[in-house]
């Protein structure tokens, strides 16, 4: 059993003992611990939002959620089965004080997280999740008395205010998405995706829509990352040539993948590249900035820099991202994974706008998206992991492997990135699992596994040596 707290939320699985999973005694401390930070902030605004994907814990774990933010004299807007983007932007629209999503986005099943947003919808950093910890830890919570307890209230209408700033933005092009009279197939891990992406597509004018896991009853059908070995179902529906457009969501969609009208998989680090292929092209002005992750793929600096523009790395997760988007004054920014955070809506992880814009760049190029895939560079990454012990020295490891690449450049503000020419390899401790992530990327799919490969070697003989050591 397994819980992780760190900037991407409180993370853990379901069952097991207090302190060691997401158990409720945890879901309520974590929950009082954020309320009494968030009252902090500002005592005068009481109001939070409250959102879930499908996952079968989802229910038990919103009531804990929901009941103990009444306790502390929060009025809860809770909209139910949702997405992460949509509680984010719910939070600015309504202008709560923040907000809670329960998801663990691309985790399997067993798991589920509390991730946790401020009062402009976006995940809380790393110096307010310390003083959140702090107060989890002393317990200091001060409950609200019986005629000052809080509110619960549903909005089913937030979804469809997300969709509409949608359709508003400029470079979302309605007309000609209709006029292309695009196939889709979708899917979306039975999960909420399979409300929200329909919805969004019938009002783009995508009326063909072929859905693929879309009943969100929280029994994902494949693991629930976007990974191409993940999804054979739909890439065997697009071989049949029926269709223009595969799309892929997570269970929260935050994460977007595209699959060619073939059946390939237009690869999820690619979906970033593209979408800021299109904004960049439609912005006519020089020197404009995109903003990406250590561990994303080279492609987007390659796309940035075609278009006259700056290309910034930042360290891994989403508020990472939004930091050094919004430092450098970026345009689009997001990760390898298949996040696209585009300012012109809200500074997070959106699949919905992701879509909507892809749509409008494939409608204005006329072409299949095979086509689109290939007028990119074409990289392969790697992407592995090794699995953590407590008792492991994480630094002292990750210290040895800078030594020993010690004439190569490196960058250490998230892990080690290591630059071999043009190719690179980044380690780092995740956010989300239990697990060091090695990435590496080549021209060439051999090289970048073999180069993966060959850093987890190098970390596994230093952990023998700092085992032996003590």
């Amino acid at each position: 059993m397994t819980l992780i707290k760190s900037i991407s939320g409180i993370r853990g699985t379901i069952g097991g003992k207090s302190g060691d999973s997401l158990s409720p005694l945890d879901i309520v401390k974590f929950t009082a611990a954020f309320g009494t930070f968030l009252k902090k902030r500002n005592e005068d605004n009481h109001s939070i939002i409250l959102g879930r994907d499908a996952r079968l814990s989802g229910e038990m774990i919103s009531g804990l959620v929901s009941n103990t933010l009444i306790s502390l004299g929060f009025n809860v807007i809770d909209l139910g089965l949702s997405t992460t983007p949509t509680v984010e932007m719910a939070v600015i629209t309504e202008k709560a004080s923040g907000g809670i999503i329960l998801t663990a986005s691309h985790n399997p099943i067993q798991w589920n997280a509390l991730k946790l947003l401020n009062e402009k919808g976006e995940f809380i950093s790393a110096l307010d999740g310390e003083q959140l910890l702090e107060i989890a830890e002393s317990e200091d919570f001060n409950f609200a008395e019986v005629k000052k307890l809080g509110t619960y209230s549903t909005d089913d209408t937030l979804l469809q205010k997300h969709i509409d700033a949608i359709l508003a933005l400029e470079l979302v092009d309605v007309d000609a998405i209709k006029k292309a009279n695009f196939s889709v197939a979708l899917d979306a891990i039975n999960s909420s995706g399979g409300i929200a992406v329909p919805l969004l597509l019938n009002q783009l004018g995508v009326k063909n829509i072929k859905c693929i896991n879309c009943e969100p009853t929280g029994n994902f059908a494949h693991n629930p990352e976007p990974l191409p070995k993940h999804l054979t179902e739909i890439c065997n529906e697009l071989e049949k040539g029926d269709y223009n457009l595969g799309i892929v969501v997570d269970p929260d969609v935050d994460r977007l993948a595209f699959i060619c009208e073939n059946g390939e998989p237009f690869g999820e680090e690619y979906t970033l590249v593209a979408i800021a292929d299109y904004i960049l092209s439609k912005t006519a002005k020089k020197g404009l900035k995109t903003v990406s992750n250590l561990s994303s793929s080279m492609a987007l600096k390659v796309v940035t820099e075609k278009h006259d523009g700056e290309y910034h790395a930042s360290a891994v997760g989403e508020v990472n991202v939004v930091t050094k988007m919004k430092e450098v004054g970026a345009i689009i920014g997001g990760e390898g994974n298949g996040g696209i955070i585009y300012p012109e809506l809200h500074y997070g992880r959106d699949s919905l706008v992701g879509i909507a814009l892809f749509l409008s760049q494939l409608a204005h190029y006329k072409k299949p998206v095979g086509f689109l895939r290939k007028s990119y560079p074409n990289y392969f990454i790697a992407k592995k992991k090794v699995e953590l012990d407590k008792s492991m020295d994480l630094d002292a490891i990750i210290g040895g492997v800078k030594e020993k690449y010690k004439k190569y450049p490196a960058d250490t503000q998230d892990g080690l990135k290591i630059i071999f020419g043009n190719e690179w390899v980044h380690l780092r401790k995740s956010n989300t699992e239990p697990i060091v992530r090695i990435y590496a990327e080549s021209e060439f799919d051999t090289t970048a596994n073999n180069l993966a490969d060959k850093i987890i070697e190098d970390i596994k003989e230093l952990m023998k040596a700092t085992g032996d050591s003590k």
